[in-house]
């Protein structure tokens, strides 16, 4: 064999060599960047290729660089969805986000809070709470006019405001529901309305009758005035100093002072209320308890008109023959305050239990339908509500909520 034949041979032989060492080391890469392209897609990072040997050190490198760019996408990513979050955790909107089969794929905090539930994981569970807000839910459309729903929680009667708009994660396509609780804004409007309507008419009736009770008095002054005149006579003043001392109690809902808080216990104004009421309800048999659910509640309002608010709830429930008065309080997870005045006494009829706050309705014969919607206002100026919770055979609850 001679040296050409040689030559030839060892180099088809490093040729071949050559070859083999390329298909396997690119076999080896295609692996390994195989291997990390299926951990990236199932999100596991939890892999590093060793950059020890020398053999394929440069390709490892590269690849766990890819990795840790990878990993560090992720984590700014999910440290970005911790920021939205937070903001929208703090947002006084309620945001959910639904797939198409009704499935809940994020809801922030206040949207919990206006529901009055802990979780939710699809708009069924929102059934129990009221059908209505199932439906609004279900049928709200992105671009369509906003949707309305009222709920009972345990702060009493909502009323939300719900808007939707379509959006997509990844392949899915998502509606993004926003909703707020407009329950203030009505009651507000609902108030204003009711504010100018007394004034109006308490403006009339009073330069109306006054006159006319005045005149009357007058003429009884005189000697030579007939018997039945004079009888006809006082009836009339009589009757009109009555109206006039029944339009004046109206003028209190115009007239309510801007609360003057200072901060005292709840136990130690419930312990008050209960001494003011207890020649009543001695005589009627009532035995009037105040039970604290949390430890040193601190009330920062104006003692003397929420004093007032429990006075006319426990007279109410002494007047509607109840045999036991309990009130509680405790500060429920978002910190806000809550006070429930209950009762054993005759239920509140369903056809009356919308119209109670109402100024001049009312369901006794002698009322005049102000203690209530009076009650009710000095709460709305104290930034809180109050509502009638519950009114059945067993128990009749108003809930103040302080917040």
């Amino acid at each position: 064999m001679n040296n050409a034949t040689i030559i030839l041979t060892v180099l088809a032989a490093i040729a071949i060599s050559s070859v083999i060492t390329y298909l396997v080391t690119a076999r080896k890469m295609r692996k390994k960047v195989t291997y990390m392209l299926d951990a990236l897609e199932d999100k596991e990072l939890n892999f590093r290729f060793d950059e020890k040997h020398f053999r394929g050190r440069k390709l490892n490198r590269t690849l766990n660089r890819l990795r840790a760019i990878f990993d560090k996408e992720r984590h700014e990513i999910i440290e970005q969805e911790k920021y939205y979050g937070l903001m929208l955790d703090h947002v006084r909107t309620g945001v959910v986000v639904v797939e198409e089969s009704g499935r809940i794929n994020y809801c922030n905090s206040t949207a919990l809070v206006l529901l009055g539930i802990s979780s939710i994981g699809h708009i069924r569970q929102l059934r129990p709470i009221s059908e209505s807000l199932y439906e609004a839910f279900r049928t709200v459309t992105d671009g369509s006019h906003e949707e309305r729903a009222s709920y009972y929680n345990e702060s009493g009667k909502i009323t939300v405001s719900i808007t939707a708009s379509k959006a997509n994660i990844g392949r899915t396509e998502v509606k993004v529901i926003a909703f707020n609780d407009i329950s203030g804004e009505i009651a507000e409007s609902e108030q204003e309305s009711w504010t100018k309507l007394i004034r109006v008419l308490t403006h009339e009736i009073m330069n109306t009758v006054t006159p006319v009770a005045s005149l009357s008095e007058t003429l009884l002054k005189f000697e030579n005035v007939d018997e039945e005149v004079r009888s006809g006579l006082d009836t009339i003043a009589q009757s009109s100093r009555g109206l006039i001392k029944f339009v004046e109690s109206y003028r209190n809902l115009t007239r309510v002072a801007i609360p003057v808080r200072t901060a005292f216990y709840m136990r130690d104004l419930a312990e008050r209320v209960i001494s003011l009421t207890r020649e009543e309800a001695v005589i009627s048999g009532v035995t009037c308890s105040y039970t604290e659910k949390s430890e040193d509640i601190l009330l920062y309002a104006d003692e003397g008109q929420i004093t007032q608010i429990l006075i006319n709830l426990v007279k109410n429930a002494i007047q509607a023959g109840a045999k036991d008065i309990g009130i509680t309080a405790e500060i429920n997870p978002y910190e806000h305050i809550i006070v429930k005045v209950s009762n054993n006494g005759r239920p509140i009829s369903k056809e009356s239990q919308e119209d109670i706050f109402i100024p001049f309705y009312t369901t006794k014969q002698e009322g005049t339908g102000i203690g209530l919607s009076l009650s009710r206002q000095i709460m709305r100026m104290h930034n809180g509500t109050l509502n009638l919770t519950c009114s059945d055979e067993k128990k009749t609850v108003f809930t103040l909520v302080f917040k």
